[in-house]
Formats: structure tokens, sequence, C-alpha cells
């Protein structure tokens, strides 16, 4: 028979090592917690020190404004705190920590030392340490300049049971430098530094403008995270979102580049997670993942941080705007990113090596088709000896243009006005000439466009012009910069999705009533969401009613959809909008089909194609949305500028 316990307080150690449970897994939650500490003091520099990963040794110091002597003993108790004093201001917190548990749950599992000034004479300072079984603290003096050191040592070395999880030196550390990289990111008017065995690995200054910014997020995650992210800084209605969010192209087979900051807390939401997975589901390779580094701001008090132990998650109070406006400013920037759109580098632009425009048409407009047939040199580019090369100049790129348009001898005018829409010759328009859709829906070709831009005679349109046609597969384009290779099947099934796309979303979708209604058993939550987000499912062309108290009648579906697995589509926007207010599911399965079609209607490879269709590919790209990807993910085009050319042939070494 189990023997009957009274109920009784815990010893405060016992406590203490409860709650370090669900804050200090390993060194890196130390370094985590103590940091936020750190900032909350108002520090303008942060050092991080560690030995053996961590697992020797943490020493966090800063100059924030530090704990004074009458305060030091409740600076290691727990639910002891000096930033939150009442309901009111736990519900608008401001501040990174708030539970008072972080400094008393440390201490119990590792041998914790707490030096602080708050004055600027550095000879004065007071240190505390908490020893014995009850953990009183101990005060005594001790010269420290203004701001607080907390040294960390053994950690885990009275709970054996959690050492044997700790991982290898390596390992540790890895968590370490993670956890630094957040916080690094999350304030960049603070400046840092982290050593490890006495090496320094990283010295941040402070700085809070653009180039201070992009310098950080380059020496943390890298140059190439900047030289394929496109920066965004959107507004409305009590939010704000700014930051990078990585090119399609630019994923990843890990999701080790993604950090999203709430009011400067960086936190792991499933909320903001799936609006930033729905942003990128359309131009995405399967089983990557994006990178951003993005920063939400809102009101403090529409968000609650008093979620979870380690403050990771966070509840918003309207979640649905949150999740809508996450959605819509990613996927709009996503879209606007078109095909050559990216201004070129400033080293570039003030000269890098081009190729010049002079002689273009000479000896070739008798025969466009040798173009096709046979490898082409990049025309006007003189040897002037190594490294030596004129600028771009609008004189020279008019030149080009006009010695591109000698190739079409009487044919300018066409090039620069709109094409038939049948049956003309633009590559653009193939696959919907080609192709009817037999799921209900027409593809009409799109507005005809011009081959080339009339805007500016002085510019180079940014996919430049086709000179070739290599393999049946792929177009090759000189621009200003150097030379393209567009994947002509992948571009332009891009062209065909996207126009398909706003065909048949532009309004409402057809719809069509089932003959059968089909009949679905669901829970009594299922029904909830069902009733309350009616209009939902009817601007989605669905016409869901509620039959029973666990029955739920579908009576209609797009016309798309009329052959799709109905239960599970339905179960699963249900689950989406009672989780996240929106679904795309239907969509979803709808650019499923339309993707498909775009696939099979697309120039196929070894089709060949006249330089006035290529052209025309070219100039559909730069105006299509997302069409950087084909509806798979994979890239349509890449570049190769002449400085990298250079490089490759050894020229100027």
């Amino acid at each position: 028979m189990t023997e009957q316990r009274r109920i009784r307080v815990l010893d405060p150690r016992l406590a203490n090592q409860i709650a370090a449970g669900e804050v200090v897994e390993r060194p890196a939650s130390v370094v985590k917690e103590l940091v936020e500490n750190a900032i909350d003091a108002g520090s303008r520099r942060i050092e991080v020190e560690l030995e053996n990963g961590g697992t020797r040794s943490i020493r966090v110091r800063d100059d924030g404004s530090g704990i004074g002597e009458e305060d030091l003993p409740l600076s290691l108790s727990r639910h002891a705190t000096s930033k939150i004093a009442s309901l009111d201001e736990l519900e608008g917190v401001a501040s990174l920590g708030f539970r008072g548990e972080a400094l008393a749950s440390i201490s119990s599992v590792s041998r914790l030392e707490l030096i602080s000034n708050i004055d600027d004479d550095p000879r004065s300072g007071w240190r505390v340490v908490a020893e014995g079984r009850q953990m009183e603290p101990r005060v005594s003096p001790a010269p420290h300049p203004r701001g607080t050191s907390v040294t960390v040592r053994d950690l885990f070395f009275n709970t054996p049971a959690r050492r044997k999880f700790l991982r290898t030196e390596k390992t540790e550390f890895g968590h370490v430098e993670e956890a630094f990289r957040r916080q690094a990111l999350s304030r960049f008017d603070i400046g840092w530094v982290l050593r490890h065995n006495q090496k320094t690995l990283h010295q941040l200054r402070p700085g809070d403008d653009m180039i201070a910014r992009e310098r950080r997020i380059a020496a943390l995650l890298g140059r190439a995270f900047l030289d394929n992210a496109l920066h965004l800084d959107l507004e409305t209605g009590g939010l704000r979102l700014w930051g990078w969010v990585g090119l399609p192209t630019h994923s990843r087979a890990q999701a080790d580049q993604q950090y999203f900051f709430v009011n400067g807390r960086v936190v792991r939401d499933r909320l903001v997670a799936h609006a930033i997975r729905q942003a990128y589901r359309d131009v995405l390779f399967h089983g990557r993942h994006p990178v951003f580094v993005l920063y939400l701001e809102v009101d403090p008090l529409v968000v609650d941080v008093n979620v979870h132990p380690t403050k990771h998650e966070v509840r918003f109070r309207d979640g649905r705007l949150v999740h809508d406006f996450l959605f819509s400013s990613l996927h709009r920037a996503l879209g606007e990113a078109r095909a050559g759109g990216r201004e070129m580098p400033e080293d570039e632009a003030r000269g890098e090596p081009v190729a010049a425009p002079a002689g273009v048409g000479e000896g070739v407009a008798e025969n466009p088709g040798r173009w096709q047939q046979q490898p082409m040199a990049l025309h006007g580019r003189e040897d002037v000896g190594e490294g030596g090369r004129d600028s771009v100049t609008p004189d020279r790129v008019r030149a080009f243009m006009d010695g591109y348009r000698a190739l079409h001898p009487g044919h300018e005018e066409q090039l620069l006005t709109p094409q038939p829409t049948a049956p003309g010759g633009t590559a653009a328009g193939l696959a919907l000439r080609e192709r009817r859709i037999s799921t209900g829906v027409e593809a009409q070709s799109a507005s005809p466009r011009p081959a080339l831009p009339e805007e500016d005679a002085t510019r180079a349109p940014p996919l430049g012009y086709a000179i070739a046609q290599l393999h049946g597969i792929y177009i090759l384009s000189q621009t200003e910069r150097g030379l393209i290779v567009v994947d002509m099947h992948a571009a332009h099934e891009r062209i065909v999705y996207e126009r398909m796309k706003s065909q048949v979303h532009g309004g409402e979708l057809e719809a069509q009533p089932l003959l059968v209604p089909v009949s679905l058993a669901a829970s009594a939550a299922e029904v909830a969401t069902a009733e309350a987000e009616r209009e939902a499912f009817v601007r989605l062309g669905v016409e869901l009613d509620v039959a029973g108290p666990e029955t739920l009648l579908v009576r209609q579906l797009p016309v798309l959809l009329a052959e799709a697995d109905v239960e599970p589509l339905i179960r699963e926007m249900l689950e989406d909008l009672e989780r996240y207010g929106r679904s795309d599911r239907l969509e979803a399965h709808i650019n499923e089909l339309l993707a498909s079609m775009a696939c099979h209607g697309s120039v196929r490879a070894n089709r060949r194609l006249t330089l006035e269709e290529m052209n025309a590919l070219l100039r559909d790209m730069e105006r299509t949305e997302r069409s950087g990807q084909c509806n798979h993910g994979r890239p349509t085009w890449t570049e190769m500028t002449m400085k990298e050319l250079d490089r490759l042939f050894l020229r100027g070494q």
C-alpha cells in the first residue's frame, strides 16, 4: 500500500531545480536568459565568454544600469523582478524577461556568481552568490565597472542525470552561437562580442542605420544572404513588418536561417510559420526552406508573451489579422521580384566589365538563323589589354540596341508594337494557342505586349537581348552586365501558369452544384467552424451546410475540383480556418491543376524559336510575377557577369 504523504512546501533548491528543468536545457539556454537580462538593463555592449562550449564556464558582461547592493539578495530569489509590478504591466510587457526565475533556476544547477555596480566609480561594486541547501544569498564588496557580470561555472554539476544529456563541446557551442546570433540580430544598436576558449569569434559594432544592419547580417549569415534577399518595410493598421526575405532560388536544405522577431523578441510561432510557408509555397522547390530575417512591430497590448516558460511562443489578440498581414506582405514582395529586376551591384554600376555594343549586326542581318546554329561571341568586346575596358554609358547602350535592331531590318516597328493574338509568333502565347483547358476553363491569350521596351532607348532591358538558342533548351541573352542563360520551358511554364491563375482567380471561381451532396461526419468543433466561416467557403466556391450536430453536407465545389477527393480537402480547410483564421487549401488544389496544365502547354525542349520569339519570352519574364522560378520552384534563369567570366578565363590576372 502506497504511503500517504501530506502536502508541504517544497525545499527552495528543489523548487528552483524544477523550474530550471523548464528554462535551462543546455548552456545555450543560460546564455539566452543572461543576455536578455543584459538587454533589459539598457546595455550598449554585451560580451559573452565561454569555456568548453559553456559546460565549464559561461560569463556574460554588460554595461547596463546594474543592480544596487540592497537588491542583490533578491536577484537570486524566485519570482523576484524589477520589470513588472502589476497586472497592467504584465498585459503590455515590453521587456524580454519578466518571470523572475532565470537567475534562481540557473544558480540551483551551477555555481553562479553575480557582480554588479550602479555607479560610475569602478572601485565600487558588490558580489552575490547563493550557497547552502536553502540557497541563502551572501553579499560582499567587489570592484566592478558600471554594469553587471554573471559567471556560471560547472553547469549541472549537482544534477548528474541532466549533465549526461549534454553533447560534445562542438555541439553545445553551436547551440550557444546560434542563441548569440539571434540576440545580436534582435538589437543592432548594441555592440556584441563572443569569445570561446579565449578566442574572439564575433566582434560586432553597434549601428542602427541600413549600412550597419546589413554589415551585421553579412557577418552573421554570410554575404550570400544579402546578395539574394529582398528588403521590405511595410506598415498598416498598427502593424509594421520590415527586414529581409530570401529569394526563392536562395533556399536551404534546413530551416537554419529563419529569424523572426516580435517587438525585438525572437519567436518561433506556428501562426507566423504558416503564413510564411504559404507565401513561399508557389515558388519554393520541394523540400527546401526559405531564409529570412523579419521584424514585426505591434502594440504590446495586442500580443501575449506569457504563454511559454522560454518565451519562444506568443499569442496575438487578432491572429487572423497578423496572419493575413504577414502573408500578403511577403506574397506581394516575392511577386514583385521579377526576373532581372534586381539592381546591379555598385562596383559593377561604376564601370565593371560589360559587353560593348558596337557592331552587333555586321554581316548577320542576311541570315538571322545562323545565330541558333553556331557558337556566338559577345559582340563589340575588343581586347584592350588585361583588365582595361570602357564602362557602360547611354550612348553605348543605344548603339547596342541599334545594332540589335539591325538584325531584323524593316521589322523595327513590328518589334516595338503589340503582336497579333492569333496566329502570332510570340513564345508567350504559344501554349494558350495550342491548348484548351478541358476542365471547364478555356485559356485565352493575355493582352498582347510589345516585344521590346519603349520607355528608355538608352537602357537595355533587365534580361537583355537574345543572341542564340542552345540545344533547343536554353536561350542565351546578352545584357549590360554579361550573359544570361534562360531555361525556356521553365520560364514559359511560369508565364502561362501566372496568366491562368489570373484568369481563374481574377473573379469568383466558377462553381457547380454536386448532383449528389457529399455527407461528412464532423466533430462539434468542425461544425462550429463551418458555421462561423460560411462566408469564407462561399467566396471559394464551396457551399457547405450543417445537416446535424455532427454532420456536414458539401453541395457545391469549383468546377476545376469536380473530381477531387472532397472529404480530406474540406477537413484540411476547416483545420486551417480554426487554427489560423484563413485557408488556401482549395486555391492550392486548383493551382496544382493549373500548374500541371501550364507544364504541358508550355514550349517544349527542342522547339526552335526565332530571335523575335525568344525576346518576346524575355520581355514576358520581366513582366510576370515570380518568373525567377518555374511552377516547381526550379530557377528559370542564371547570370554570369563579365567580372565572373573574366575570373573564369583568368583575364586581368
